[in-house]
């Protein structure tokens, strides 16, 4: 099992709003690559909604993280690229929903000039830690 200790609030660092500051742990690390909002056959769902988007790239690094015996509990480390800041407050709501928020992991979050296709808005990468 892999053991995980949150520092929420480092003395001397501002506090996070929504994001730990740091994590660490000890166990298998998990890195699961930027997820985009593609349903299973590679289409783009939610074409111009930050919100249906930021859904479905959660459920696309939910599955991933099954995959590799991960859940969203076991997740360190978010990186998050918008197209726009405004897409924010879309994205934390989504996280939200599968996130324990009382711990939640550290977190950086990115403006962008673009994504890898015309179309995503939003580009989300994880790491997990999970036991050997």
């Amino acid at each position: 099992m892999a053991v995980l200790r949150h520092a929420v609030t480092p003395a001397g660092v501002p506090a996070g709003r929504g994001y730990s500051q740091v994590v660490t742990g000890a166990g298998r690390l998990v890195v699961i690559s930027g997820q985009v909002a593609q349903d299973a056959s590679g289409q783009l769902v939610g074409p111009g909604d930050p919100a249906a988007q930021a859904r479905q790239v959660f459920a696309n690094l939910g599955g991933c993280l099954r995959e590799a015996g991960a859940t969203f509990a076991d997740v360190v480390k978010l990186g998050i690229f918008v197209l726009d800041v405004a897409y924010l407050p879309a994205v934390r709501a989504a996280r939200d929903e599968v996130i324990d928020t009382a711990r939640p992991p550290a977190s950086t979050a990115v403006q962008v000039a673009g994504l890898f296709a015309p179309g995503y808005l939003l580009e989300v990468e994880a790491w997990a830690l999970i036991g050997d």
